[in-house]
C-alpha cells in the first residue's frame, strides 16, 4: 500500500455513512416538531450548520468530540445569552428527559441515539444581523454567517483537486488522535488557507505540505501541544525521506503512528 492509497482510504472511511446520515435526520426531523410545539411562535428559524453540512464531520469513532450544530432562533433579542441557553435546556429537559443532557458554553449537548448535538441559542440584529452567543467570561454576544464557511472549503476544494475536504478529515483525525491541540473549526480554516501552490496535486503531498507548514508553534503555545505538532512534524519529515527513497511501504507505516488504522 502506497502512502497515498493509505491516506485517500482513511480519508474515506472518515465520511459518515448512509445509515449514520439517515439517523441524523430522522433525529433532526423530530427535534423540529419538538422545538415548533414546545416554543411556538417564540422562536423564528431552524438551522443545522457547522461541519456536518460540510461534509467534513468525522464519524463518532474516529472523533469523540464529533456532534451535529444547530442553531435555535429567537424572536425576540433583548436578553443575554445564558437566558436563551436556560430555555433550550428547559425544552431539552421537557422533550428528552431520557437523554444526556448538559451545558457546554456557549451551547447545550443533547445526545440521542449515540448522536450529539450541539444546540445554538441566536437571534436577530437590526445591525449586526445574526448572533449567538461567544466564548468570553461575560458572555455577550457576537455576530455570525453560520454557513458563510461552507461556501469558502467548497471553492477551495474545487479549486484543489478536490483535495481540501478529503485532507481535512485526515488531518482533523490526527488532531483526534493527538487529543485536540486544535480546536476543529479553527483548524479546517488554517487548512482551507494554506497555501499549496508548488504542492503536487495528490493527498499525500497536500497533507505533507499541511502539517510540515500550516501547524504553527506560536508564542505561548502549551508545551504539550509544542509536543504533538514537533512529533507529527518529525514522523512527517521521516515519511517524506522514505517516499523519496522509493519505500512506499515504510513512508505508510511511519504515517500510521500519528493517524492509525
Amino acid at each position: 500500500m502506497t502512502l497515498e492509497s493509505y491516506l485517500r482510504n482513511t480519508a474515506n472511511l472518515a465520511i459518515i455513512g448512509e445509515s449514520e446520515k439517515e439517523s441524523i435526520m430522522r433525529s433532526i426531523t423530530f427535534m423540529q416538531q419538538k422545538l415548533q410545539g414546545y416554543f411556538g411562535n417564540e422562536i423564528t428559524e431552524q438551522k443545522l450548520f457547522g461541519s456536518y453540512t460540510r461534509g467534513t464531520i468525522l464519524p463518532r469513532y474516529m472523533d469523540e468530540h464529533s456532534d451535529i450544530d444547530y442553531m435555535v432562533v429567537f424572536r425576540d433579542g433583548n436578553y443575554r445569552p445564558q437566558t436563551y441557553l436556560d430555555k433550550l435546556r428547559r425544552f431539552v429537559e421537557s422533550a428528552y428527559s431520557r437523554s444526556d443532557i448538559q451545558q457546554s458554553n456557549p451551547t447545550i449537548q443533547l445526545k440521542l441515539n449515540h448522536i450529539y448535538f450541539e444546540l445554538v441559542p441566536a437571534t436577530r440584529n437590526f445591525y449586526s444581523g445574526l448572533q449567538i452567543p461567544d466564548n468570553s467570561p461575560n458572555q455577550g454576544w457576537m455576530g455570525t454567517d453560520p454557513n458563510g464557511f461552507n461556501q469558502t472549503i467548497t471553492a477551495a476544494n474545487q479549486g484543489n483537486n478536490n483535495l481540501i475536504k478529503p485532507l481535512v478529515r485526515v488531518v482533523k483525525y490526527w488532531n483526534a488522535q493527538a487529543k485536540y491541540p486544535y480546536e476543529s473549526y479553527l483548524l479546517e480554516q488554517k487548512i482551507v488557507n494554506h497555501g499549496y501552490y508548488f504542492t503536487p496535486k495528490t493527498l499525500s503531498a497536500y497533507f505533507c505540505e499541511f502539517m510540515s507548514n500550516g501547524l504553527e508553534l506560536s508564542w505561548g503555545t502549551p508545551q504539550w501541544k509544542q509536543d504533538k505538532i514537533e512529533r507529527a512534524r518529525t514522523v512527517v519529515r521521516q515519511a517524506k525521506e522514505y517516499q523519496k527513497s522509493g519505500d512506499e511501504l515504510q513512508a505508510t507505516n511511519r504515517i500510521k503512528q500519528i493517524i492509525p488504522a
